[in-house]
């Protein structure tokens, strides 16, 4: 069994309730070539000619794929949902992608040829994108170039300002480890100072920093740990253990190879208007990608509609932490106020 999981993996059909494969749903698990390389795509839908949902996932390099079966399944009901494994991370690693490819220009234009290809297969006009943490530096980004085929855009932990992001959660972790009496999480907090700026390409910094913020709750609330997710992720259909393998090398690369890149971002001066229907949802606790840059992001932003939506009980995974409530979100108020 060990072995089978190994190397195994494949996407469920999606059947009636008597045990049928309903003749219009779509269940793929596939590679296609995007932007010169082959990209790996989780496709569900119960019916495919509801709109089309393009989950952009975080990190750099963090897939959301793996927790699908998990959290998903609701969304499949009233969308095409693609999950896309991006240039470098999970399914999509290898060890021969191009170091020079891995810069944040290539990824808006892998994401326009994705759209451009799910448009084209679905025979539709526009798609729904969420973007989490890093995915919606990508969204945003993707979202200012192209509105004319994006419906809305959902931004889950929207990032605004890397430099103050860093500085905020920094700060945070120590003032936790203070609070707390933590002496060995400010000892190892305090060599890390200045930080960022004492050097924005040392990913290890980064790493030691968001080890203290995950264990004093900033990117999952109560949890003080990744293990509950990372079993979700072990039982995946669609993940072997070989692709999660994968997915803990696609992160280093991903990071290693675009953190300093990030901090160009300043979206408050480079993209001051979206001519979409945004929605922010953002965890009360979320310190990874503080809420109070959001908020002041939010609040210059000009749109066509926009809506600020609290998660009370998340930091940074509010679409993993209180899935029933984005879920509700996306099907009850996204897709029908935003259909066009």
């Amino acid at each position: 069994m060990v072995s089978f999981k190994m190397f195994y993996s494949k996407t469920p059909k999606i059947k009636d309730d008597d045990g049928k494969v309903k003749p219009n749903s779509v269940t793929t698990l596939e590679k296609v070539e995007i932007g010169g390389i082959d990209q790996w795509l989780l496709i569900r839908g119960h019916d495919k000619n509801n709109p089309i949902l393009l989950i952009l996932h975080g990190g750099p390099g963090s897939i959301e794929g793996p927790f699908a079966y998990k959290f998903e399944r609701e969304l499949e009901k009233h969308f095409i949902v693609v999950n896309w494994d991006q240039r470098g991370a999970g399914k999509s690693f290898s060890k021969k992608v191009n170091k020079e490819s891995m810069n944040i220009e290539k990824f808006i234009s892998d994401a326009h040829e994705l759209i451009e290809i799910l448009i084209k297969r679905f025979n539709q006009t526009k798609v729904y994108i969420v973007g989490h943490s890093w995915g919606n530096v990508l969204g945003t980004l993707v979202v200012s170039r192209y509105p004319e085929l994006i419906h809305a855009y959902v931004g889950i932990g929207q990032v605004v300002n890397i430099l103050d992001n860093e500085k905020i959660s920094y700060q945070f972790t120590i003032n936790q480890a203070e609070k707390l009496g933590n002496k060995k999480a400010l000892k190892q907090l305090k060599k890390l100072e200045p930080y960022p700026e004492k050097d924005i390409t040392d990913t290890k910094a980064l790493r030691k920093q968001r080890k203290w913020l995950t264990k004093f709750g900033g990117v999952i609330y109560n949890e003080k740990s990744w293990w509950p997710y990372l079993k979700i992720a072990f039982g995946s259909p669609e993940y072997s253990i070989k692709d999660l393998i994968k997915f803990v090398r696609g992160i280093k690369l991903s990071l290693d190879t675009m953190w300093k890149q990030l901090f160009e971002i300043d979206f408050i001066k480079q993209i001051p208007e979206l001519k979409v229907p945004v929605y922010f949802c953002m965890g009360r606790h979320d310190y990874n990608t503080p809420f109070e840059l959001a908020e002041q992001y939010f609040n210059q932003l000009t749109a066509p509609k926009k809506e600020f939506i609290w998660f009370e009980n998340s930091a940074h995974m509010p679409n993993f932490e209180e899935y029933k409530k984005f879920n509700d979100i996306l099907i009850k108020k996204v897709l029908l106020e935003a259909y066009n």
